[in-house]
């Protein structure tokens, strides 16, 4: 998986091969990462400088052919030559900021590389191995190792720094990326992931030409502006042909993903810790580790990329107990209710879910001290007996006896200034002495480089998962970082990573203590969605918003870095709070079930008919559990803008669903396509069963009628209450061959007839196909 050859080092996956070498001079120049070679000589990917250019430095005097701005290179430094981006800055014990890296030794070793700070990628008794590679300054007496680590199976290769200072004077980090590489083309696009509070994680891309795209966060956390996540793709890749380069970070605070094309058309890209408001002092003999970075390679398009991705996250990031164990469906508390509720009325949502066939019921904010609002009590941890006389316990046992488990949420990072731990001690919170805080949804941000509150985080929430049944955390975090200071530590620009290293440091000894609670991470929905946080919980409330057409384009913007298994998606009432939108009960759990289903609604306000409709989904969800969180994903290249399909796949079985943002009048006539059947095999293509609700046709239905109704009647009400249309299925039998080539649909509504054989979609609509072996 790894050798070390002529002075090549090479890394190899399954698939893949990265390749460096050391060069005469001392640097380590970039040769290769893509598909598998038989080559055993690389000089064809040597840089091929024979006079040099204008304007460069010679790295070794008098030598024109040694300009290191014309290498491709696997790290660089400041001030020998090298004129692009950076990926370190150091203040050196001079007070200069020359640093000249270049090779001193190497080691390999088996497994991963353990790190005392940070969450790293795991072995998991899987093929991997790991290279480090030292690096040492030429003048002075510090050392960079560059830490390469080979994921075989899910052909991802991660790569991370570790700098030491050997030398009796302080040195100063103000930069220091995980990861640089120089590719020597330029044909790419580069495609990030961005939006904001409730449009998480938007697919954009942007064509990339002479000069410097920087992708980042600002806000203390990995954010929900940009996802740390990018995607590199050669002009005209699609979902299944092309070449990609995926890039990722382990890291949970402000990212820096930088791509820069030079003037001599070479890309360097980079990606790390922010350098935002960073300044860290090293003294003799201290380290400093990066956070780790991965990557991930594909020719043939960006399926294929994300199904390494989400190999590699189920495989080697979420915690080992949940891997590949099946997520249980949720009901949880906070759109029924909000604040207002009490024992009686949970109790009495819990046996209407249990009823349906939720498995777990979560109670959200609300539960503690005076907390009827968000202006208050955040940082308390008294449970409000007003609102649950018997208690947590009391609760959480009659949640059990229902047949279900029971969750509660929790923002162990924030505090109200309207509260009892505020009033006890104000030292807790982020702020600057002489300067008027700024608040977040009425709450301040808890100083997690202060130990004193890193303990009392824990102490608290021990307490309270000590004290009755809870099987399930959600852990929110509900605003961004300002005024940020902390007299725990000796310098302001070590507050971000340090407030993160006290994150994990929380999230670690509460995981220890209970290996067996299942924790789903929240920060105002997707705003800390990122591999650093699914290392210590295995999936992530993927938004705050719950209109599954929105949906649509969050969770596949998430589809392209992360697996199925990771997004918590919820169906609610319609219209929805967020938009505004009716949309029809199917398709909010059609878009929900790519995902881990839950649902947020009271129950009292469904109709029998939509009762009876979510039990018939949770039992499919449940049947099919597996496929959905865990199968292979397959995108479809859109036909339009309002139309998207995915595909998830698992032992044979074979889930697509289909959806419409958008109805046209006399649509086109419909063939639907699957991805990766077995060309021989047989298979039963079925449609799950929907249903349409009356009051969908309006005036129109009085034409369908024997009988003169008026269709805004109590009558017609009535009979909406517990009497739906069917829609039309589909039902066939055809090879893998033939569905992979494509099958017809029954024909969309075209303006003109309806009968139970014709297919009503309309804006927003979907269905999801069962395809499963079929034997005779």
């Amino acid at each position: 998986m790894i050798t070390f050859e002529q002075r090549n080092f090479k890394i190899s996956t399954k698939d893949l091969n990265y390749i460096f070498r050391i060069l005469p001079t001392g640097q380590l120049e970039h040769l290769y990462f893509g598909s598998k070679l038989v080559d055993q000589n690389y000089e064809a990917f040597q840089s091929k400088i024979t006079a040099g250019a204008g304007s460069t430095i010679d790295y070794v005097a008098g030598e024109e052919k040694s300009s290191i701005d014309l290498m491709t290179l696997e790290y660089s430094g400041i001030g020998k030559g090298d004129f692009r981006l950076s990926p370190i800055e150091l203040k050196m014990p001079d007070q200069t900021f020359v640093s000249d890296f270049v090779y001193d030794s190497y080691k390999i070793v088996d497994g991963v590389v353990e790190s005392k700070e940070l969450p790293i990628s795991r072995a998991n008794d899987q093929q991997v191995k790991s290279l480090i590679v030292k690096l040492i300054d030429r003048k002075f007496k510090i050392e960079l190792k560059l830490i390469y680590t080979a994921f075989y199976n899910s052909n991802v290769i991660s790569r991370r720094i570790q700098l030491v200072n050997h030398e009796e004077d302080q040195i100063v980090i103000r930069k220091i990326m995980s990861m640089m590489v120089d590719l020597p083309e330029s044909n790419y696009d580069l495609i990030t992931f961005d939006g904001g509070w409730i449009k998480e994680t938007h697919k954009h891309l942007r064509p990339l030409s002479y000069g410097t795209y920087i992708n980042d966060s600002t806000t203390g956390n990995s954010s929900n502006r940009h996802n740390p996540g990018i995607i590199l793709a050669q002009k005209g890749t699609h979902e299944d042909y092309g070449v990609c380069i995926g890039i990722n970070l382990v890291y949970s605070g402000n990212h820096y993903e930088a791509v820069q094309i030079s003037n001599h058309g070479l890309m360097r890209v980079m990606n790390g810790i922010n350098p935002h408001c960073f300044d860290w002092p090293l003294n003799k003999d201290e380290s400093f580790e990066t956070p780790e970075s991965i990557l991930s390679y594909s020719d043939q398009g960006f399926n294929q990329l994300s199904q390494s991705f989400h190999d590699f996250i189920n495989t080697h990031v979420t915690p080992r107990q949940f891997q590949k164990s099946s997520r249980p469906v949720v009901l949880n508390s906070w759109e029924p209710f909000f604040f207002d509720f009490n024992q009686n009325k949970l109790e009495s949502l819990a046996k209407k879910a249990s009823k349906l066939g939720v498995e777990l019921f979560v109670l959200d904010d609300g539960w503690f001290g005076s907390r009827n609002d968000d202006t208050q009590a955040l940082g308390d941890y008294d449970v409000n007996r007003k609102k649950l006389p018997g208690g947590l316990l009391g609760l959480s046992n009659n949640i059990h006896k229902m047949g279900m488990k029971f969750g509660l949420w929790f923002e162990p990072e924030m505090v109200n200034p309207n509260s009892k731990l505020y009033q006890n001690h104000p030292e807790y919170a982020v702020k600057i002495e002489g300067r008027t805080p700024s608040l977040g949804r009425n709450q301040l941000v808890l100083d997690l480089c202060n130990q004193d509150v890193r303990e009392y985080i824990v102490k608290e929430i021990e307490t309270i998962l000590d004290g009755a049944q809870i099987d399930f955390v959600k852990w929110d975090m509900n605003r961004h970082m300002t005024d940020m200071y902390s007299s725990s530590i000796p310098n302001q620009g070590m507050f971000y990573h340090t407030y993160i290293l006290g994150l994990y440091e929380i999230l670690d000894k509460i995981t220890k203590k209970y290996p067996n609670l299942l924790i789903e991470t929240c920060s105002s929905g997707g705003n800390r969605y990122d591999l650093g946080m699914l290392y210590y919980s295995p999936q992530v409330w993927a938004s705050d918003n719950t209109d599954p057409i929105e949906r649509l384009s969050i969770q596949e913007g998430l589809s392209y870095l992360y697996p199925q298994s990771t997004m918590s998606a919820h169906v609610s009432l319609a219209p929805h709070a967020q938009t505004l939108r009716k949309t029809p009960l199917s398709t909010r759990f059609n878009v929900a079930s790519f995902g881990v289903l839950g649902y947020e609604l009271d129950l009292k306000y469904l109709s029998p008919a939509e009762t009876k409709e979510i039990k018939k989904q949770i039992e499919l969800y449940k049947t099919y559990r597996d496929v959905f969180q865990y199968g292979k994903l397959y995108r479809f290249n859109q036909k339009d803008e309002h139309h998207k399909v995915w595909q998830v796949s698992l032992d044979g079985k074979h889930i697509l669903g289909n959806f419409q943002t958008l109805a046209s009048a006399s649509p086109d006539l419909e063939t639907l396509k699957l991805k990766g059947l077995e060309k021989d095999q047989i298979y039963q293509v079925q449609s799950f069963q929907q249903s349409l609700p009356i009051s969908q046709f309006g005036h129109l239905i009085k034409h369908a009628l024997p009988i003169k109704l008026n269709p805004y009647g109590s009558i017609m009400r009535l009979i909406s209450k517990y009497k739906q249309l069917d829609n039309a299925t589909e039902k066939l039998i055809a090879s893998g061959n033939a569905l992979n080539h494509g099958f017809r649909l029954k024909q969309q509504f075209m303006g003109t007839w309806y009968n139970d054989q014709t297919r009503i979609l309309s804006d927003y609509g979907s269905q999801i196909y069962l395809v499963e072996a079929y034997n005779v």
